[in-house]
C-alpha cells in the first residue's frame, strides 16, 4: 500500500544496467517498496528532504551537496527500509573515485591554538598610568612654586627690600620753572664797561621796546609770556615797557625790584653803574 505517491512511482524499476547488481537507487527504490514506505514515510523517519530520497533513488547524488553527504543519506535511507548500507556505500565509492579522505583535525587544532586570545580592558594598567600622572603634576606644581619663591632677592643679615611692587610709587610734584635768579658770578659775568638790560616776561606777555644810547631801536615787539630778551650797549639802555607788571627785569646782573602793577606803562632808562646808580 502506498500513501502519497503516484502510480508511476510505483511501477517497479526497470534495470537498465548491464551489471547484475542493481544500481544504489534502484536498490533503496525497491527495498521502500518492498517495506511499504512511501517516500514521505522515508523523508519524516530519516528527516531526509522527499526532494532528495527522490534524487538518490534515481542515482542523481549531485542534491546532496558532495561525497560526503551523499555517503551519509545513502546510510540513513539503507538503515530506514532494512537494507545493509556498507554494499550500497562501497559501490558508491567504486563509482565516485573512492572513499573521501577524512579531514586532518591537526589544522583544525593548530588554527584554535593561534586564535588570539580576547582580553577585557587592562584596568590595572589604566590605574597605575592615573597615579603615575597625579604624582607628576604635584610634583610639577610644588617645584614651579619653589622656582617662583626662589626668584625673591634676599639682603644679608635677613632683611628684605621694603620696596613693594605692589605699592604705587608717590607722584613727585614736578619742579617749578623756578627762575634764576642773579648769582654774584652771574653779575661779575656781565661786563663791566657796558650796560646790560634783561627782559623777561614772567607774568605774561607785554609789549617792549629797547634803544641804545644814540636812540638805536634795538628791540619793538610783543613779548610773549615766558621769553626773554638782552639788550647791551656801552652807555645806555632805554625801555619801554607796556605791561610792566608782567615782566621780570635784570640790570647788570641784579633784579630791579619795582612793584610795578599789572597794564602799567613804564620807560625806564639804564647805565653802566645801575641799578645803584639808578
Amino acid at each position: 500500500m502506498s500513501i502519497g505517491n503516484s502510480p508511476e512511482d510505483e511501477r517497479p524499476f526497470d534495470d537498465e544496467s548491464d551489471d547484475s547488481r542493481p544500481s544504489i537507487g534502484h536498490a533503496l527504490r525497491q527495498a521502500r517498496l518492498d517495506a511499504g514506505l512511501t517516500v514521505d514515510d522515508v523523508s519524516t523517519a530519516t528527516r531526509v528532504r522527499i526532494a532528495i530520497v527522490q534524487a538518490i533513488e534515481a542515482d542523481d547524488f549531485a542534491p546532496c551537496g558532495g561525497d560526503v553527504y551523499a555517503r551519509g543519506h545513502i546510510r540513513t535511507l539503507a538503515k530506514a527500509v532494512h537494507l545493509d548500507p556498507a554494499p550500497l556505500l562501497a559501490q558508491y565509492d567504486a563509482s565516485h573515485g573512492g572513499r573521501p579522505a577524512p579531514t586532518p583535525a591537526a589544522p583544525l587544532f593548530e588554527a584554535e591554538r593561534i586564535r588570539p586570545e580576547r582580553r577585557g580592558p587592562n584596568w590595572t594598567a589604566a590605574m597605575v598610568a592615573a597615579i603615575v600622572a597625579v604624582i607628576g603634576f604635584v610634583g610639577f606644581t610644588a617645584f614651579k612654586g619653589d622656582g617662583e619663591g626662589g626668584k625673591t632677592p634676599v639682603a644679608e643679615g635677613g632683611s628684605t627690600p621694603s620696596a613693594d611692587k605692589g605699592t604705587p610709587t608717590p607722584k613727585t610734584d614736578k619742579p617749578k620753572d623756578t627762575k634764576p635768579e642773579p648769582s654774584d658770578s652771574a653779575i661779575a659775568a656781565v661786563p663791566q664797561d657796558k650796560v646790560t638790560v634783561q627782559v623777561s616776561a614772567a607774568d605774561g606777555r607785554s609789549w617792549v621796546a629797547a634803544k641804545d644810547h644814540n636812540g638805536r631801536l634795538l628791540f619793538d615787539g610783543l613779548l610773549k609770556q615766558g621769553a626773554t630778551k638782552t639788550f647791551q650797549d656801552s652807555e645806555k639802555i632805554n625801555l619801554v615797557l607796556g605791561d610792566a607788571g608782567a615782566i621780570d627785569l635784570y640790570v647788570n646782573g641784579k633784579k630791579i625790584e619795582d612793584d610795578w602793577q599789572p597794564g602799567a606803562v613804564e620807560r625806564l632808562t639804564y647805565t653802566k653803574g645801575d641799578p645803584q646808580a639808578g
